[in-house]
């Protein structure tokens, strides 16, 4: 059974282009082993991802993240059964929030700065499935 789920987190650094990096490639080779897809989302010093894959490795995925030191203040968005993927032509891809057009954003959010926290799951899923739609993914490993 297929599942995806979708939480929001915090950076523990200031500067996470570290955090960001080590983060990506850690997941691209887990993710590559376990069958798991999604995306990640960073600006701002918040996280967005999105993961997809069968339940238990799912699950077990986002156990190991809430433990992760990197991340502070995780809340789970979203979590749903699914029948077929969306994010399943890489096993992590990549979006930089700081850089979103401001017309995408108010589209889905009461201000022109994005804020997972005040948004519902739906909606921050609905963004980063218009991210995908429209090439503002930056790295699709």
């Amino acid at each position: 059974m297929l599942v995806r789920l979708l939480y929001v987190s915090r950076a523990v650094e200031k500067d996470s282009t570290e955090a960001i990096e080590s983060i990506l490639a850690a997941a691209r080779h887990h993710n590559l082993q376990n069958g798991i897809t999604g995306i990640l989302c960073y600006g701002g010093g918040i996280f967005v991802q999105a993961i997809e894959g069968g339940r238990r490795a799912v699950n077990q995925l986002y156990n190991h993240i809430i433990e992760d030191p990197r991340h502070t203040d995780i809340e789970l968005l979203h979590y749903e059964e699914i029948s077929e993927r969306r994010f399943g032509g890489w096993t992590m891809g990549q979006v930089n929030l700081s850089k979103l057009n401001t017309s995408i954003v108010l589209k889905y959010s009461e201000r022109p700065e994005f804020d997972p926290y005040s948004v519902s799951g739906k909606v921050s899923l609905a963004l980063l499935e218009e991210l995908m739609a429209t090439a503002s993914i930056i790295g699709r490993a």
